[in-house]
């Protein structure tokens, strides 16, 4: 099949580029088939080299992504000054063209943020850790642009339907945002599900930001379209990505 992503809808200035990939159209055999872009799930490397170069090529990206070593945690990593490929850390900014801010998943939540005026781009991996720990707020933080002014694109997660947590990873959720008990429905096994975008989309709001698009993928219950872990186990990932246009090419 042939390689395809989605493009983010959102009115993001000419300057902001950004994809979200499906899983076709790579090389990689079962359980990672087939456009995992994930080079710590066990794939062959060879396997896993060539899907990017299928990527670079396919969608014209201007560089290599700068792909992070994700850790669940709130770190991130600033691309203009630290390059950040390989750094540990589950969020990446730029303000400079050419370079990308990668994400992967397979069901934790992609953010892409980008400034109203062009200057300046973030993506961000929240899963339930990264939400309760708040990388959200991290990024924001770092990007130092006035929350006003970003747009935030919320990528391909695991649905309120299949994502299934226990009564303590709720708590952690609830300890950094109290009212968001609307987030959690109890299912008749005594534990929770949870809605990923409902959480992220609150955080943002307390932090000012109103626009907010995407939202309401749901990678479990794709299989066609999307790895998800909570589904399949060993399985590759899909990337998020944003980057900034050089000026002739605006």
């Amino acid at each position: 099949m042939q390689l395809a992503w989605l493009t983010p809808q959102w009115p993001a200035p000419t300057a902001v580029c950004a994809l979200s990939t499906l899983r076709a159209g790579g090389v990689s055999g079962a359980p990672y088939d087939a456009l995992n872009l994930g080079d710590h799930v066990g794939d062959l490397p060879a396997a896993v080299a060539e899907n990017r170069r299928r990527l670079r090529g396919a969608a014209e990206l201007p560089a290599e992504p700068a792909w992070l070593a994700q850790v669940h945690g709130t770190r991130v990593a600033d691309l203009d000054i630290e390059g950040g490929a390989g750094a540990p850390a589950d969020g990446a900014l730029t303000r400079q063209p050419g370079r990308i801010c990668a994400i992967l998943t397979a069901d934790c939540l992609p953010l892409l943020f980008a400034a109203a005026s062009g200057e300046a781009v973030a993506a961000a991996h929240a899963g339930w850790r990264g939400l309760a720990g708040g990388v959200i707020e991290a990024t924001v933080r770092s990007l130092a642009v006035a929350p006003s002014s970003l747009l935030v694109w919320l990528g391909p997660a695991i649905g309120p339907r299949h994502f299934e947590i226990g009564s303590e990873v709720r708590d952690e959720l609830l300890r950094g945002d109290p009212g968001a008990d609307a987030a959690f429905e109890l299912n008749a096994r005594g534990r929770f599900m949870a809605d990923l975008y409902a959480l992220a989309r609150r955080r943002l709001a307390r932090l000012g930001i109103e626009r907010i698009y995407g939202g309401g993928e749901c990678t479990y219950a794709q299989p066609d379209r999307y790895f998800s872990h909570r589904r399949d186990g060993r399985t590759g990932r899909q990337a998020s990505m944003i980057w900034l246009k050089a000026a002739a090419n605006r």
